[in-house]
């Protein structure tokens, strides 16, 4: 199959995303053809395959640079401020410069905290990224979002600092253990209702190729929100207004996330699952007054997910309160970032294709929403 490509300008550099089946040897060309001082970061996450992690470092070192090589475990604890000095110093203690390169290749704990290191670094080096999960191939490994959590807030300090590569590849696709797989499908979907009725197609018409992790069908389907990702932050990248509608679901799910990781147990949630429950309750709460099995859109989202056996409620183990983890959330979505007032914001979709950016204005209606997906 031919390699699928997209470029896109962020400030007059053009900005790389390649899907193949052996991105190894792409890296090599590119590491050789790029005017650096052949000092490079090597930093991944050690839940991928020993085998291709050989490969890349392999091929990295046939570029003639000299690696240095880190291994960090992808957990949300570890995208954090310690992590980042620790790698900081890394930087300083080997002389790096603004024309060294720093690769990632993990999901999007690593990609958030490379991505910053990498902006901050000399106020900016080479950066080049190969996401190992569903949720960072299809959606944060693109857009330049890095950041990192503090005092329990997701994403509290970061910045945008665009990857000037990224790697997609079969291999990783296919080791993908299922539950992170399917995760990233809430992603797409996202995609699929707020910009693009193709890739909703997609996941309805070709649910089996999907599930089998066809990469003909795959790679098509990424390419399709990819693109659709793109189309929102090109001309917004700061998110002062369209970029936000890619938030769709988030204001819900970060919340959701923050409250089970904290009284539960970490990562209890997934990022994409939390973002399908999340999207669910934002299509409810942009159709208030409503009974949910009648409104459409919120019949297809959950059809979809339940296809591809994501959560559509938040399922707690019996011991836990759901009380307690109702006021939880309740409280963390007045932590959005999105936030310009006392009130949230959300977005707003009754419509396929047709985003809005609004205030909960009925701060009632946030409990009801949340105390319908607990019980």
């Amino acid at each position: 199959m031919k390699n699928l490509e997209i470029n896109y300008k962020i400030e007059n550099v053009v900005n790389k995303v390649i899907l193949a089946k052996n991105i190894e040897n792409l890296l090599l060309k590119d590491l050789i053809s790029l005017k650096s001082d052949k000092k490079i970061l090597f930093i991944y996450d050690e839940n991928i395959n020993n085998r291709f992690i050989k490969n890349v470092i392999d091929n990295i070192k046939l570029s003639g640079g000299n690696i240095l090589i880190q291994k960090v475990k992808g957990t949300k604890k570890n995208k954090s401020l310690k992590n980042l000095l620790h790698l900081f110093n890394l930087l300083l203690k080997n002389n790096f410069s603004k024309k060294s390169v720093i690769i990632s290749c993990g999901g999007g704990v690593i990609g958030d905290l490379c991505g910053l290191l990498s902006s901050l670094y000399l106020r900016g080096t080479i950066y080049f990224h190969i996401p190992s999960t569903m949720t960072a191939v299809v959606d944060s490994c693109l857009g330049g979002k890095t950041g990192i959590n503090y005092k329990d807030v997701i994403n509290s300090l970061g910045n945008y600092h665009h990857p000037n590569r990224v790697y997609i590849s079969e291999q990783i696709l296919k080791n993908l253990p299922e539950r992170e797989y399917l995760s990233g499908i809430s992603e797409i979907l996202k995609c699929g209702l707020i910009g693009n009725k193709k890739i909703l197609s997609i996941l309805k018409l070709k649910k089996n190729l999907i599930l089998n992790r066809d990469f003909s069908i795959l790679s098509n389907l990424i390419l399709q929100t990819l693109k659709t990702k793109i189309s929102f932050f090109l001309n917004d990248v700061k998110e002062d207004n369209k970029r936000l509608n890619l938030n769709f679901g988030h204001t819900f799910a970060h919340a959701i996330e923050m409250a089970t990781d904290k009284i539960v147990k970490k990562d209890y949630f997934r990022h994409g699952e939390a973002v399908g429950i999340g999207i669910l309750c934002e299509i409810i709460l942009s159709n208030k007054n409503k009974d949910k099995d009648k409104v459409q859109l919120y019949k297809l989202a959950s059809e979809i997910l339940k296809s591809y056996h994501l959560p559509i409620k938040i399922e707690l183990p019996n011991k836990i309160s759901r009380r307690k983890v109702q006021n939880a959330i309740y409280k963390n979505i007045f932590l959005d970032k999105k936030r310009v007032s006392s009130n949230p914001r959300y977005i707003f979709l009754k419509k396929i294709g047709n985003p809005q950016i609004k205030e909960i204005d009925d701060l009632n209606s946030i409990n009801e929403i949340i105390y319908g997906f607990l019980n």
